[in-house]
């Protein structure tokens, strides 16, 4: 057993037997962030901030829900809304926090992709992102169901009926979801279960590897050059703090951390006092009916892309229009997670530094824009249309990707071997000179 003096108090006490100072070190004041990175570097820690509140606020929910069909449209509706004190406030928290969570994925992933953190080592990192997003979609999803209103009820019913689509099992994993043949009590307090303990859970469990999947490659930077961070640090620790590229985690780089945090918390409570009702569709106020379907059944703002790539195709090509969807939904959610081995371009840097892979990313962005907003529209007229050749052109994209990537990766080489060429050239003028100016003194001496 180790020796233990006497602590002088309670961090001595604590670091003698948790090695504290050695934890603090590995996860805070020598874990080493690069310099040249932009407020777009703290959605991380918003996102668990967020995350925190949205637990937080659900505790306080889960106090006064009944999951039960009978019950849970008062308990939410009348319980908590009108009879809980500030029970208002913590929905409208809940309510805006599930909605700003996903900006911030987005946001979040976004950059990854712009900046090309997905590369050369980091593959991992962009992985357990993705699962991240998965994880919060399944979140986010269980707990839009939970209301117990027509659009919760409708959306359970169209999105849980998507896995019959699943060949030779499709019909048994339904019902296995939904524990009955029809959306009832039985898939609301399964779904509750998922919403309140297993996914969250998961959610915990992924933000941890995301950050331990940082520990090798590090954090990128804004321009993707290459940084020694053992060099760096050692250069930081020695005092020369301006020539180092990198700053400690604690406590410099979490100052900026908490300004933009700060910043996003007044946005986000101006949402919760101001503007909550975007977070709640006014068709979920009605209780859940099974005998009447609402005219137009469409989910949150953050699924209405994926979701208009299913509905995009609305006429059989070869196929049937319900298998193409379905197959163009699960391309959709599987072809994010392959992109570092799509990008066949080894640049690492911003996507303005890549003319090809610019476009492409900004082309991407316009695309997803468009199938969101035609994702809540009704499916008739111009808007099929629109949809079905915004899902033709999202799908086209992540395979032309590779193409487009394999050139971009050809150009840079021969501009690299260019300017390599031309760096030998001038290297050997430069000796030439130098060689001719040394003669040059050599004869003037001589004659002197």
């Amino acid at each position: 057993m180790a020796k233990f003096e006497k602590a002088n108090s309670v961090s001595e006490w604590l670091d003698q037997r948790l090695n504290t100072t050695m934890l603090t070190k590995v996860l805070m004041t020598e874990y080493w962030i690069p310099k040249n990175i932009n407020f777009l570097w703290a959605m991380g820690m918003v996102l668990i901030t967020t995350f925190m509140i949205l637990l937080v606020s659900g505790i306080f929910l889960l106090m006064y829900y009944k999951p039960d069909v009978n019950m849970a449209f008062d308990s939410v509706n009348y319980t908590i809304m009108q009879e809980v004190h500030f029970g208002w406030l913590f929905r409208h928290i809940h309510g805006v926090g599930a909605s700003v969570v996903f900006l911030i994925i987005y946001i979040h992933m976004l950059t990854g992709i712009y900046y090309g953190s997905y590369k050369k080592g980091r593959e991992v990192i962009w992985l357990s992102g993705m699962l991240l997003f998965v994880l919060f979609s399944a979140e986010a999803f269980s707990g839009y169901m939970l209301p117990w209103g027509q659009m919760s009820y409708w959306a359970a019913y169209v999105i849980t009926n998507i896995f019959g689509g699943i060949p030779l099992i499709g019909d048994e994993l339904v019902i296995w979801i939904r524990g009955n043949f029809y959306v009832a009590d039985s898939t609301l307090t399964r779904f509750f279960m998922l919403h309140v303990f297993l996914v969250p859970l998961a959610i915990l469990g992924a933000i941890a590897f995301h950050f331990y999947s940082l520990r090798i490659p590090h954090v990128n930077n804004q321009t993707g050059e290459e940084i020694d961070f053992e060099e760096e640090s050692n250069r930081y620790l020695a005092g020369n703090k301006k020539r180092s590229k990198v700053i400690p985690f604690w406590p410099v780089f979490m100052a900026k951390d908490i300004f933009v945090l700060s910043v996003f918390l007044f946005f986000f409570f101006y949402l919760v006092f101001y503007h909550y009702e975007f977070a709640m569709d006014p068709v979920n106020f009605d209780p859940a009916n099974g005998l009447k379907t609402p005219a137009h059944i469409y989910p949150e703002w953050y699924f209405l892309w994926s979701y208009e790539v299913l509905r995009g195709f609305f006429f059989d090509i070869g196929l049937k229009a319900s298998d193409l969807g379905l197959m163009a939904f699960g391309f959709a959610q599987v072809i994010f997670v392959l992109l570092p081995w799509l990008d066949k371009s080894p640049k690492v840097a911003p996507a303005n530094e890549r003319p090809y892979f610019k476009q492409w990313f900004w082309l991407l962005i316009m695309i997803m824009v468009i199938l969101s907003i035609f994702g809540k529209l009704p499916p008739t007229g111009a808007n099929a249309w629109v949809g079905f050749f915004s899902s033709i052109t999202f799908i086209t994209m992540f395979l032309s990707l590779p193409m487009i990537t394999k050139k971009e990766a050809k150009t840079y080489e021969q501009k690299t071997e260019t300017k390599t060429e031309e760096t030998i050239v001038f290297s050997t003028l430069i000796k030439k000179e130098i060689i001719q100016q040394a003669l040059h003194k050599k004869i003037s001496d001589n004659k002197l």
